[in-house]
């Protein structure tokens, strides 16, 4: 007998779960193409019928690729995690050193600190150099992000301590390094410039278009050649930046790859306090085009999505503005239980079990290199169209009090004692504590 004491909104729910089970059932036993064509036959009767559908540009917020269809991670995690750390910290003292030295000097920690492992990730598995007649790939860095592309460069061994020492003094008798990403002030280190901020992205876009153009008149070999261009979510406020972005949609550059650091943060504050600049960009480039992968909860949160079968935890996921976002990323487990999965009795559920302490330390998808190689290893295998993959980080990951997700982060140039010898902890970096105060590289 039926239940008539039920709400309306109790009633939907379970008319919204008919159909996605119906939906479920259908891909099960017919796959994707079949589904894909009957969504697309649904919204040609809801049009007709005068309803007024939603923009279709925008997914829901949550990562493109599901958990199930992750392709295995190829690197020893272990190993990578450990050179990062070191890049890490050579990264954050290369500035720290400099600017005790001259505190006019400046540079940039948090940028490198929230995209570091969307670098290490290219740079493990998926950036080529020439090689046996193929060109290679070619790499636009963002300019904030030189500290780490220079700290790696270390590591390698291919420039040396001092140069390291003299960051921002390129041209110090003993050797240096310039500001930014400069080829004319570094000739045999940088390739492109990408300084003043949306120069890069633009390059990126004519010479994704003039390879291809190359290539079509027989001038070189036709290759697999990628152009990957590394930006910030605040870089895209700059007009260059999104400019020509319907031409590389127009021309089906699927040789170009956009990696948008998206840590919500600008150089003096949120990037959208009040609004979402992932779903923002997600519909900018979708509606030119753009194949779009959003990679924004890393694999903490994959069993409460598994759990999330009517869907309340993704439309939590969706109310949430960015400027909110930023308030978790520096508040403790209670008030994420609170605040985040509070709203709803079935968030509330799933995260009962949960320690504060683990709520409080789920990681976001741009700091998961799984997640990240995921997201690289589809935009490498795209066929028609570019690829923008769109990153959830947090600015200044990894520096705790001294500036992780505040807003002074970008303008944090130094860290006493107490706050290197939280970063070394957190790292598992191997200096002693009478050397951790002078940030030794």
């Amino acid at each position: 007998m039926a239940n008539t004491n039920m709400t309306q909104e109790q009633l939907d729910r379970l008319e919204t779960r008919d159909w996605i089970q119906s939906l479920e059932e259908l891909i099960a036993r017919r796959g994707v193409d079949r589904a894909r064509q009957m969504l697309r036959d649904l919204q040609i009767k809801a049009q007709k019928a005068g309803v007024q559908l939603p923009v279709t540009s925008v997914t829901p917020y949550t990562n493109t690729i599901p958990f199930n269809l992750q392709p295995l991670y190829p690197g020893d995690r272990d190993i990578e995690r450990r050179i990062k750390s070191i890049i890490r910290w050579n990264a954050m003292a290369t500035v720290v050193r400099a600017n005790r030295q001259d505190a006019s000097i400046g540079g940039h920690i948090s940028t490198f600190a929230s995209a570091a492992t969307l670098y290490e990730v290219g740079f493990n598995h998926f950036f080529r150099a020439p090689h046996k007649g193929h060109p290679g790939d070619f790499v636009y860095f963002q300019g904030h992000a030189a500290p780490g592309i220079y700290a790696r460069a270390f590591v390698e061994g291919r420039i040396s301590d001092q140069q390291l020492v003299n960051f921002r003094r390129e041209l110090a008798p003993t050797g240096g390094l310039s500001s930014y990403p400069h080829p004319w002030l570094m000739p045999d280190f940088w390739q492109f410039p990408t300084v003043s901020m949306g120069l890069g992205p633009l390059m990126a876009i004519y010479h994704a278009r003039f390879n291809r153009y190359l290539e079509d008149r027989g001038l070189i070999e036709p290759s697999d050649a990628k152009v990957w261009a590394f930006l910030g979510d605040g870089e895209t406020d700059e007009p260059e930046t999104l400019g020509a972005i319907s031409l590389a949609a127009r021309e089906g550059l699927d040789n170009l790859i956009f990696v948008i650091n998206c840590n919500l943060q600008r150089l003096d504050g949120p990037v959208r306090g009040n609004g979402q600049i992932i779903q923002e960009l997600e519909a900018v480039f979708r509606g030119t085009g753009w194949n779009c992968l959003k990679v924004i909860w890393g694999g903490d949160w994959d069993n409460l999505l598994a759990q999330d079968h009517d869907g309340m935890l993704v439309k939590r996921m969706g109310e949430i503005v960015d400027g909110e976002f930023q308030k978790y990323s520096v508040e403790t487990g209670a008030y994420i239980r609170e605040h985040f999965f509070g709203d709803y009795p079935e968030t509330a559920a799933m995260v009962k079990n949960m320690p504060d302490e683990k709520l409080e330390k789920m990681r976001m998808g741009g700091h998961d290199p799984e997640k990240v190689y995921a997201a690289y290893r589809q935009a490498t295998n795209n066929d028609g169209a570019p690829t923008v993959i769109l990153a959830r980080t947090i600015k200044g990951y990894g520096l705790g009090e001294s500036g992780e997700g505040k807003n002074i982060t970008h303008q944090q140039k130094k860290l006493n004692e107490e706050e290197l010898a939280e970063f070394r902890a957190r790292f598992d970096i191997p200096i002693s504590d009478e050397e951790v105060g002078s940030a030794p590289f």
